[in-house]
């Protein structure tokens, strides 16, 4: 009977140590199961915070390709057609701080989608307008696409800040600023190779990208919930102006760098774009679409690498802001006398995009760090507003240069980022870890 029991002993414990093992093994499991699944989400989050910028970007670099065939289609001046890209540029930086104010009161998913319904709409009213050669309809259309403009990117770059944290938050910044690179990028091939179909047909594209965003939004991002009542407009904008009294100074100088480096950028793709279906080049179509790829795919791999990079290291982004803009100096400087070579030409132009890369994931990194989730959109939104406002002067003050000289246009655009250099310099200065 003692054996019996003994041995009835030893096989409960080598059943329950049977039992513990294939608990931990279910356990693990599980946990590799949920970790999959996370991996998976987040991946699917990330590509659709990405896609808002790709939308955006397309608003503008999509049209860029057409604006010479836009100026003969509606006997207009090369002005006039500049201001296709002003008109949606200005508008959106004057609704972004109200877009920024109602993302920081309700959701950022609140304005988003609507804002993306508002934007597709508003390319089709484009398209009309071009096929009936209402060059003030256009006009229309394209300033109700600024507004739609105003709800998209800036709110997504505080959802960023809602989400992620840390070297996260750095890396998925500067994925969001690869991703507007790469809208630059590829803009002007796709609206180049939509051209072939018919001119107009770019601005019939934008409904498409729309519902491919929203619907990616939907599907993947899960706003973190709010907590305590909505934010009313007063205290609210106490607590702005409290934000400006503490780092005003280098906020503003970072918005001025930002919106210099967008109207630099975008004047000059105007530029090119002009001069390339001229004598001594003769490129247009899709090789003129390629040709104008070069300088922002230097922009869109260096915004890539320097938002993996820094980790919200203070030393490191201000090295990098700085070295970016010394190089734009450079660059620019150069390109006064070296127009007549386009593979010199395009090369610098290329370091200067690059320049832009380098810069624009550390700005936005430390904006987006300096105030909490309840005021990020605003801040947010007005840095994105004053990159509207140097996007819609770029290409018309441009065309206004190109008409005295393109020594005028260079000697002036060096002068403009080596006063940046300056500010950024002598009054931007992180700390060694920024928030």
């Amino acid at each position: 009977m003692a054996a019996s029991s003994k041995t009835d002993s030893r096989l409960e414990v080598t059943f329950t140590s049977e039992l513990m093992q294939r608990q931990r093994s279910s356990d693990r499991g599980a946990e590799k199961s949920a970790s999959s699944a996370a991996g998976k989400s987040k991946v699917g989050e990330l590509i659709a915070l990405v896609t808002v910028p790709l939308v955006l970007v397309l608003g503008n670099s999509m049209i860029v390709p057409i604006l010479p065939t836009l100026r003969r289609e509606l006997d207009i001046s090369a002005f006039q057609s500049s201001l296709v890209i002003t008109a949606f540029s200005i508008i959106a930086g004057i609704v972004i701080p109200m877009a920024g104010y109602f993302s920081d009161r309700f959701s950022r998913k609140a304005v988003l989608i609507p804002a993306l319904i508002i934007y597709g709409v508003a390319g089709i009213l484009s398209g009309l307008a071009a096929i009936w050669h209402s060059y003030w309809l256009l006009m229309g259309a394209r300033a109700l696409q600024g507004i739609g403009a105003a709800g998209t990117t800036p709110i997504a770059m505080a959802l960023v800040g809602d989400l992620y944290k840390d070297g996260m938050e750095s890396k998925a910044l500067g994925l969001i600023e690869a991703s507007n690179g790469s809208g630059k990028v590829i803009s002007p091939i796709l609206g180049s190779l939509l051209a072939l179909i018919v001119w107009y047909a770019a601005f019939f594209a934008f409904p498409v990208f729309c519902i491919l965003a929203i619907v990616f939004l939907l599907l993947f991002v899960k706003e973190p919930k709010r907590e305590g009542e909505p934010t009313r407009l007063k205290p609210y904008v106490h607590r702005i102006g409290e934000i400006f009294a503490k780092d005003g100074r280098w906020l503003i100088v970072s918005f001025w760098a930002g919106a210099a480096s967008m109207f630099i950028l975008f004047g000059v793709l105007f530029f090119l774009s002009n001069i390339l279906e001229d004598k001594p080049y003769a490129i247009d179509g899709v090789r003129k679409g390629f040709v104008l790829t070069i300088p922002l795919f230097g922009m869109v791999l260096a915004a890539y690498i320097t938002g993996s990079v820094i980790r919200k290291n203070g030393v490191l982004i201000r090295w990098l802001m700085n070295i970016g803009l010394g190089l734009m100096v450079a660059s620019l400087c150069l390109a006064i006398w070296l127009t007549q070579n386009l593979y010199v030409f395009v090369g610098l132009l290329t370091v200067s995009s690059i320049s832009t890369g380098l810069l624009l994931p550390c700005l936005t990194t430390m904006i987006t760090g300096v105030v909490e989730k309840a005021e990020r959109g605003m801040i947010t939104s007005l840095y994105s507003s004053l990159r509207f406002i140097g996007v819609a002067f770029g290409p018309p003050l441009f065309g206004w240069m190109m008409n005295i000289s393109q020594r005028t246009v260079f000697i002036s655009v060096t002068a403009l980022s080596a006063f940046t250099l300056a500010l950024v310099l002598f009054l931007v200065k992180p700390s060694k870890q920024v928030k």
